[in-house]
């Protein structure tokens, strides 16, 4: 059986065409597979488990159904939902999982990361999500009133989005220095990451050894799977009609 990888969807009400193909991806081709892995930014914006939508919790239904049908389910925190908790999890009937994590495919040490982390480059960033991901920042914005939370979200995302136009692109990519260090640090062989919108696979070399970082595609114009099987790696992209 194979395994599939997936990341920055980026689901919102906005975009029933993304929501469309990916019900239609966990009703066809996910049933095939072993686990599933989404790799962060799955959502466009959460803030929080308890102000779960009637959207959001048909995603969490369905990514259910996969769940009890046998396909293992695992989710990543991204830049945009680093909030999804454990009640979101267990709704799903998927792991939450460290980012970065490794995991053993194909016999290989491969490190998983959504990969915002790496862009090392972008300091202004890198203070925010430090700012962010501390616990008890963390704590503080779960305990927000509802309304507060929606109107930082929205702050924060045309922020991200005015910034993001402005900077140049080798700002916002990894960090290439930062790829074999993180590589090495883990003993990985593959590193598989999202965020940066740029699907690519890239050959490299760690400690002498064949190495490679693959790049998942972002779903807008296209969806993005990344399929692992005894063939090995690859990904190609399929309409979202």
């Amino acid at each position: 059986m194979s395994i599939l990888l997936i990341s920055d969807l980026h689901l919102e009400e906005e975009r029933p065409d993304i929501t469309r193909a990916f019900l239609h991806f966990l009703q066809t081709r996910a049933p095939q597979a072993e686990a599933l892995y989404i790799l962060g930014d799955f959502f466009e914006v959460w803030i929080g488990d308890d102000a779960m939508t009637p959207f959001q919790h048909s995603i969490a239904q369905a990514l259910r159904q996969l769940s009890a049908g046998g396909t293992r389910v695992y989710l990543m925190h991204g830049n945009r939902d680093f909030m999804i908790g454990r009640q979101f999890c267990l709704e799903a009937g998927c792991t939450l999982l460290a980012d970065p994590t490794c995991v053993e495919m194909n016999g290989e040490r491969v490190l998983l990361m959504h990969g915002d982390s790496l862009c090392t480059r972008d300091e202004a960033y890198m203070r925010l999500r430090r700012l962010l991901r501390n616990p008890l920042v963390l704590w503080t914005l779960r305990h927000l009133p509802l309304a507060t939370r929606q109107t930082l979200a929205r702050k924060l995302r045309n922020e991200s989005r005015t910034q993001t136009r402005m900077k140049a692109s080798e700002i916002t990519d990894v960090t290439p220095e930062e790829v074999p260090r993180i590589m090495a640090l883990h003993g990985a062989t593959t590193l598989i990451h999202g965020h940066t919108h740029r699907p690519a696979t890239h050959p490299l070399k760690i400690d002498d050894r064949a190495a490679q970082r693959i790049v998942l595609g972002d779903w807008d114009r296209q969806g993005w799977a990344l399929q692992v099987d005894e063939q090995g790696f690859h990904q190609q992209p399929f309409a979202l009609s």
